[in-house]
């Protein structure tokens, strides 16, 4: 049986990038993921911000970390070809007692040098963004803050990772460790694999203080945080342009106006402890707390332009702090309680991590074949009609329109598939084929028969992002034919 360098469990986004960062040495690694694409995670729940960095408090390890991983998303984005865009970030006050929190943030800012913070008056937030409520009466501006697509993000690290040599196991929960050669290496049951390394990094999110204790190496305990989040319909598209903040509260940044790359406002999220880790319902009491909130900062955004919800578990420790790096075990690290800015900080969280690797004396030889750099999807809608009209000359797959909200290709569903997506969340979170307004009212069937025509899988097996989320069922009548039942 092959033993592998390293292993990382989790393919979010921390894991996605430690697996990079490690796919540009010499070292043989696996990544290991619970789900059946990378990013299904936590990650893909993620509002998609990259702090400015000024949020958080440097004497933590989030905090310290915040704004060098905001510096790093840049070339990131240059080589990986994802969406991403420094749109810039208010954050609001309504009376005295919340402009001393600008205060204290400005301050804070300035001692961890973020460039470019300004304070804006109440003239200035109405002109800059006269969507914002009038009761403002002071903001504080930091240029730094990006947007986006966590999952785009994870694809494409993983994608880069594998090309350059790592091998990706999915639909694979780890459910055992043995200790091997006297704590040399380790034995993980991967699903219906056992995977041997003599290095393990345990990125497995929510779940991640469970494979702590298999593998007797301690760590935080870590407990659930729920946040609920609103797409709004895409005709709101321009009405808020920066990241909105509230003054934050104790628990998490608040309740934002998130405009996303893509164009979308999105509201959110909730911050509430919950008992179930795997609660991603969301709620009409939820609802009724993220739009009193919004409208706080923004009266005209309604609950009625809600187009799509969705929540996400955070994973949070009991100090509230990021846990990276060595555990109690030798060659068994974690990188555990990854909440926001956890998606800012992934970069800096891998070079910690690879670090650390190298100093419990794993050899991490730079391997020269190394390409960081991934060939950009095509965007048939965002492209101009000289670039339409050769991209169908050279394909006329890319002239079948297959989403009509977005305006998304079959060419580049196809091109999605071949680059590994497995399901139709995974053709949506590539693509776009499903996130307008009619939600894949119209489009569904047709990536599930892309899905059947080029990946090789049966209509019934098609599944929206895993096993249990099946979509379709073979007629029972026998009756010939596609025969779905929905």
């Amino acid at each position: 049986m092959k033993r592998y360098d390293v292993a990382v469990i989790g393919a979010g986004v921390v894991g996605a990038a430690l697996a990079r960062a490690l796919s540009a040495t010499r070292a043989s690694v696996v990544l290991i993921d619970a789900q059946s694409e990378a990013g299904f995670g936590t990650s893909k729940a993620n509002s998609g911000i990259v702090h400015a960095g000024h949020h958080g408090d440097p004497a933590t390890l989030k905090g310290a970390l915040e704004w060098p991983g905001n510096q790093a998303w840049d070339a990131l984005a240059a080589e990986l070809g994802f969406a991403f865009r420094r749109i810039g970030e208010l954050t609001v006050a309504f009376d005295d007692a919340e402009r001393a929190h600008l205060d204290a943030l400005e301050a804070r800012g300035r001692a961890k040098g973020v460039p470019g913070l300004e304070r804006w008056d109440a003239a200035r937030v109405r002109r800059e963004e006269p969507a914002l409520s009038h009761d403002v009466d002071d903001a504080l501006y930091a240029p730094t803050a990006g947007v986006v697509n966590p999952y785009e993000a994870c694809y494409t690290l993983v994608e880069n990772a594998v090309r350059n040599g790592v091998e990706a196991v999915f639909d694979a929960p780890v459910t055992d460790v043995e200790i091997l050669d006297g704590g040399a290496a380790f034995a993980l049951r991967a699903g219906a694999r056992r995977i041997e390394a003599r290095y393990v990094v345990n990125a497995a999110g929510l779940f991640g203080d469970a494979l702590n204790v298999l593998a007797g190496a301690g760590g935080p305990t870590l407990r659930g945080r729920k946040g609920e989040e609103y797409l709004l319909d895409k005709r709101l598209q321009g009405t808020v342009r920066r990241l909105v903040f509230p003054v934050p509260g104790r628990a998490s940044k608040g309740t934002l106006i998130i405009p996303t790359y893509d164009g979308t406002l999105m509201v959110g999220p909730t911050a509430h402890e919950v008992d179930d880790k795997e609660d991603v319902t969301t709620t009409a009491a939820g609802a009724e707390e993220v739009f009193a909130k919004v409208r706080r900062l923004a009266p005209g955004l309604q609950a009625s332009d809600v187009i799509a919800q969705f929540a996400g578990v955070r994973a949070v420790a009991e100090d509230d702090d990021f846990h990276v790096g060595a555990t109690d075990r030798p060659r068994w690290l974690q990188a555990l309680g990854i909440q926001s800015p956890g998606l800012t900080a992934a970069p800096v969280l891998a070079e910690r991590l690879v670090a650390e690797l190298a100093a419990q004396g794993l050899a991490l030889e730079p391997d020269p074949a190394f390409d960081p750099v991934l060939p950009p999807p095509v965007r048939f809608a965002a492209a101009d009609a000289v670039v339409q009209e050769a991209l169908v000359a050279r394909d006329p797959a890319y002239a079948r329109m297959v989403c009509r909200c977005e305006l998304v290709t079959e060419g580049e569903i196809r091109d999605a598939i071949r680059r590994g997506a497995r399901t139709l969340d995974g053709i949506k979170f590539r693509t776009r084929a499903g996130m307008g307004r009619c939600q894949g009212g119209f489009c569904t069937l047709r990536c599930m028969e892309l899905l059947e025509r080029d990946a090789g899988i049966p209509l019934p097996d098609v599944r929206k992002r895993g096993p249990a989320s099946w979509v379709a069922i073979p007629r029972v009548d026998g009756a010939p034919g596609k025969g779905v039942a929905s």
